[in-house]
């Protein structure tokens, strides 16, 4: 008698689990695909401003914001203000033009370019006294100095300001430190700017870098203790001298000097240059006695 052997199914069952598995509408986890780790798990709450930036002590506070002014003298320069004002960073909260008698439209320009700009006339004439004229027009806590030519960048004004920020008094561009640099300084401005530098290295026991460079900010407390009283290009070399006698923490942070977008310079290299030298000679330590803030300069009338 022959037995049948039944033919072997070619799939095997599948075993049961060995414990049921929920279906996935009811599986626990959050929406972006991380399970949870308990029924009452919640997504973490988002960082704070302290948490991001913890601060070193229970008595510390945040950073305070301090108000920028920037100070652009400009005469005949329409067609250079529409570069400078587009690159105007956000930190800087009041825009002071001061315009030296300009003929064509530098004063319209700057109102289209940025309808907030603060338009000032010049009464008297040169770089000096337009630089004063803005110092005293401006309200805010920081003060920054910035050509209208295009020469200047002023994306570089929050470098300033951290220096600012962090406890100095006066803070500089210089064309000679790492990551500085100039696209427009000719052999004759070179040479007369590293003599006059030795001279000011010298006569005020400093160790700076660059001098007959404009680009500047300082705290406006320390206005009148730099008594200012040029009225020419020889301001920036007394705004260190002066701040070099007085005391002033001074810092100075790396700056690319561009080319002048139009026009022709005001720049005078000989004769500036002269005036520059005597400036330096004239307010050195030891040379006159410290003069009051706000005294006029005798024998003298403002021009």
């Amino acid at each position: 008698m022959s037995t049948t052997v039944p033919p072997r199914p070619s799939v095997l069952p599948f075993p049961a689990a060995p414990f049921p598995i929920a279906p996935p509408e009811r599986r626990r986890g959050n929406r972006d695909g991380r399970p949870g780790r308990r029924a009452t798990d919640s997504a973490p709450a988002p960082a704070s401003a302290s948490d991001r930036h913890p601060l070193r002590r229970a008595t510390d506070t945040a950073p305070v914001r301090h108000t920028v002014s920037l100070v652009v003298p400009a005469r005949n320069e329409a067609r250079n203000i529409p570069w400078v004002f587009e690159q105007i960073p956000s930190c800087v909260d009041e825009v002071i033009l001061v315009d030296g008698g300009s003929v064509d439209a530098t004063v319209r320009m700057a109102a289209e370019c940025r309808p907030t700009v603060r338009s000032v006339r010049q009464r008297g004439r040169g770089k000096g006294d337009a630089l004063r004229t803005g110092f005293r027009a401006a309200t805010g806590e920081y003060l920054v100095m910035l050509d209208a030519d295009g020469s200047m960048s002023p994306g570089e004004i929050p470098h300033y300001l951290h220096f600012l920020d962090h406890g100095f008094d006066l803070v500089k561009g210089s064309r000679y430190v790492a990551g500085g640099g100039s696209q427009d300084l000719t052999l004759t401005r070179s040479l007369g700017n590293r003599a006059l530098l030795a001279v000011v290295n010298l006569l005020y026991d400093a160790a700076l870098t660059d001098l007959c460079y404009g680009y500047c900010a300082f705290r406006r407390s320390f206005l009148d203790e730099l008594d200012l009283r040029a009225t020419g290009f020889e301001i920036e070399a007394e705004l260190i001298a002066h701040a070099l006698r007085s005391g002033l923490r001074i810092a100075e942070v790396p700056s690319l000097e561009l080319p002048r977008r139009n026009g022709r310079s005001h720049l005078h290299a000989v004769s500036d240059g002269r005036r520059v030298l005597r400036t330096l000679l004239t307010e050195r330590p030891g040379a006159r006695p410290a003069r009051t803030a706000g005294a006029g300069r005798p024998g003298t009338a403002p021009r």
